[in-house]
């Protein structure tokens, strides 16, 4: 049995998470016995440990959560890892709450060390999204110099696109120690619903127009979906932009039509699912930054799994993705492309029914879990 650590510097639920989880969870299968390092939400002292099918989640305090840079968890983490003995650990994200104990690890137990890269924070990235001038000048190298520092070095990197893989092959590492290894579909807990019966429980019109979108987004993200839905609404008066789970910005605030916006806040996955398979499609109105093109969001593999097509700004791998496999439309990164396409797509219902059948398909053969954690599996094996 293969004793794996993986680390996060991402609280239980959230970012990250999601996407080491769900490869722990398939490993275990796998005759892996899967120990995930998360960061608690709301404990300073001590390590919480539970139990997620399977796999060991330990939480570990924290002063400032989700930012991976607290020196206490650190300090508490390199305790923690220097008494446990592993035979391979993967840093999901090399901030110092993931990196410095990883390291330690590596040199004390002569182990492999994988890192993962699936968002792109430094120079160019993430960080240039900040609203505070300041703290985006102060980030920026400190962000940079974690992101690129570490990886080289490593035994292994896997990456969530083709943006990152080249960024990785510039950081000098081969093509021997990289694999593109995408996030998995959940097609078991989210499945195709009868969109009349859905939204009918959950108390949703039946003739509405129904856009979906799941979790956090950027600011000009934000704006990009708010200025877009203000043409669709004005055209289609029974469009409905439906925020589910979490989000971080209140676009029905920046809307003219507020009401026209449902926002679920956060809710069981289950009731999640049941929410994305109550949309007429997944809308992903991203803006065109590097941050954007740095990522792929899990979100997209929601919608396919629950057999809805996709409407997503024509940028990076997630556009490419949408018009390869031809499972929905793709938009420039602006209000009128993005309104001008789904307004068009209300008027063929039969074509969003097939790329939904599509999608989900896709989900099942090459995205599902399982299928996408046999790649992890062989890499991991070919570094032992």
């Amino acid at each position: 049995m293969t004793r794996l650590l993986m680390l996060l510097f991402n609280r239980p639920g959230k970012g990250t998470y999601w996407r080491a989880l769900g490869f722990a969870q398939e490993l275990v299968k796998r005759d892996y016995e899967v120990t995930l390092l998360a960061v608690a939400a709301n404990r300073r002292w001590g390590f919480a440990e539970s139990e997620v099918n399977g796999v060991r989640l330990v939480e570990s305090p924290d002063l400032m959560p989700r930012s991976g840079y607290d020196l206490w968890d650190v300090a508490n983490r390199l305790t923690w890892v220097h008494k446990r003995p592993f035979d391979l650990i993967h840093a999901f994200e090399t901030r110092p709450v993931n990196i410095l104990p990883a390291l330690l690890a590596r040199r004390q137990q002569q182990i492999p060390l994988l890192t993962d890269w699936c968002d792109w924070f430094g120079r160019g990235g993430s960080v240039e999204q900040r609203s505070n001038f300041w703290l985006r000048t102060i980030l920026r190298p400190v962000e940079t110099f974690f992101e690129e520092r570490f990886r080289p070095g490593a035994a292994g990197t896997t990456v969530i696109n083709q943006t990152l893989w080249q960024k990785a092959r510039d950081l000098g590492i081969g093509p021997e120690r990289l694999l593109l290894l995408p996030n998995g579909a959940n097609v078991t807990d989210i499945q195709p619903q009868d969109k009349t019966a859905v939204r009918a429980r959950l108390g949703l019109a039946e003739d509405a127009f129904i856009l979906g979108y799941t979790g956090a987004m950027f600011a000009e993200d934000a704006q990009l979906m708010a200025a877009a839905f203000d043409q669709i609404q004005a055209a289609l008066p029974q469009a409905r932009l439906l925020l589910i789970g979490y989000t971080n910005i209140a676009v029905e605030e920046t809307v003219r039509e507020k009401t026209a916006v449902i926002r679920t806040g956060p809710v069981p996955y289950q009731t999640l699912a049941d929410y994305v398979a109550a949309c007429d499609l997944g809308w992903l109105p991203l803006a065109d930054n590097a941050a954007n093109r740095g990522r792929f969001p899990m979100k997209v593999h929601d919608f396919m799994a629950a057999g809805r097509p996709l409407l997503v700004s024509d940028l990076g791998d997630l556009g490419q993705f949408v018009r390869q496999q031809a499972i929905g439309r793709t938009a420039a990164a602006n209000p009128d492309a993005q309104a001008q396409q789904l307004l068009g797509l209300r008027q063929q219902p039969q074509l969003l029914d097939e790329w939904g059948q599509k999608a989900r398909h896709i989900a099942v053969t090459q995205l599902a879990w399982p299928v996408v954690t046999a790649q992890l599996d062989q890499f991991y094996r070919q570094l032992l």
